[in-house]
């Protein structure tokens, strides 16, 4: 099964470099149907496997100028606190209610990109306040991420192109800073409540890793719209198929 695992694992980082996102998003489900680990377990795991991963593929993104540390540090200081909440917070929160938000958020994410795929994307115009709407928008988004254990590259994404009018292309790169730092904070928040084997996460780290490079290189060189598409359908099966093998529990 980890043979499985780390297979699937290469194909999500691809995912995670050409999006910004989506990773943790679609590690989850492996870790629990084809490992087999507890629901919180795999939701801690998961977020460990990103720092590692999102910081590799951020790097990529960055030798291309598409990383704005200055926003980024920013908005991913406010997302910690609110991941390291939202962690804590998981430990009172039964293991079936967080698997149902998890969906939930698959679903929203899935819905949010079919909606955007023919969407031209618009810069908006930078103004003195969005940095701090940035950070503001930060800890309720660090806060959703670090309870459900997701990165929430789809939810840091537009947040940076709204609050901190980042162009799509250095919002992704940046996205990816940002979800290394919550996913650290929102990791701490579940280790007090959550066994982690750390040999699995250095492993899926090693293989995620690896592939996000390529994703990162493949990102100017794949359309957005069809591979939105493309994403969003996974999402919307994968989801189908949890809250199937949910009700069925």
């Amino acid at each position: 099964m980890l043979g499985i695992t780390l297979a699937l694992s290469l194909f999500i980082g691809v995912l995670l470099g050409l999006l910004g996102g989506g990773g943790s998003i679609l590690l989850v489900p492996v870790l629990l149907y084809v490992l087999k680990l507890e629901p919180k377990s795999a939701l801690a795991t998961s977020q460990l496997v990103m720092v590692t991963t999102s910081l590799v593929a951020m790097a990529v993104h960055a030798r291309r100028g598409r990383v704005v540390f200055s926003t980024g540090g920013l908005f991913g200081l406010s997302a910690m606190a609110g991941a390291y909440l939202g962690g804590r917070v998981a430990a009172h929160v039964p293991a079936r209610l967080l698997m149902l938000g998890f969906v939930s958020l698959m679903l929203l994410s899935a819905l949010k990109m079919l909606r955007s795929r023919n969407k031209p994307e618009t810069t908006p115009k930078v103004t003195p306040g969005l940095p701090l709407r940035a950070m503001a928008a930060g800890l309720p988004t660090g806060f959703i991420a670090g309870m459900l254990g997701a990165g929430g590259g789809f939810l840091i994404v537009p947040a940076l192109v709204l609050f901190a009018g980042l162009p799509i292309e250095q919002a992704v790169g940046t996205s990816l800073l940002v979800i290394a730092m919550q996913s650290l904070a929102g990791a701490a928040g579940y280790l007090g409540h959550a066994t982690v084997d750390l040999r699995l996460v250095a492993e899926l780290s090693a293989s995620m890793a690896t592939s996000s490079i390529l994703g990162g290189f493949l990102a100017s060189r794949v359309s957005a719209g069809k591979l939105r598409t493309l994403f969003a359908g996974l999402l919307l099966a994968v989801a189908c198929f949890m809250l199937i093998r949910s009700v069925m529990q």
